[in-house]
């Protein structure tokens, strides 16, 4: 794959997520703050993280991959930070995109309790994850927001 292709992938998994999100939520005008991409295989993610460096630097270490900071214009706005995931057996899909949400303490309410939403609770962080079958993306809403958390 090429760097344009890549950007293309990145690109096209930030609209299905939002695709996934608009489907259940009131939050049209959300934008992302976060996306990753579920390598499915050892090749894939060397792959992907050589068309990573290309289009930013690492800015963190994580357990799972390295997240990248980068400055892609997607249609859900500016994406700044990239993960490119470790194959791993639960994560099947192709990624995820994390968008912010304008209340989240209202949205955590109004939607927590509906089918395909699920709390995850982090150290220092909460987060919304929604999932639908049909698609091939998870869509996330954290508080605080990634970019916020780091201060982006």
């Amino acid at each position: 794959m090429n760097l344009e292709k890549f950007k293309n992938l990145i690109q096209d998994m930030v609209k299905e997520s939002s695709k996934l999100k608009d489907k259940y939520t009131n939050q049209k005008n959300a934008r992302v703050n976060y996306t990753a991409i579920f390598c499915q295989n050892d090749k894939e993610y060397n792959n992907f993280l050589n068309l990573a460096n290309q289009l930013g630097e690492v800015f963190k270490e994580t357990q799972t991959g390295p997240l990248f900071l980068i400055n892609l214009e997607t249609e859900s706005g500016k994406l700044k930070l990239l993960k490119i995931r470790k194959p791993d057996e639960k994560h099947l899909e192709r990624g995820d995109a994390d968008f912010t949400v304008d209340d989240y303490n209202d949205f955590k309410e109004s939607y927590l309790s509906k089918p395909g939403f699920s709390l995850i609770e982090r150290d220092d962080f909460e987060m919304i994850e929604l999932v639908d079958p049909s698609f091939n993306v998870r869509t996330y809403f954290s508080n605080l927001p990634l970019d916020q958390q780091f201060g982006l």
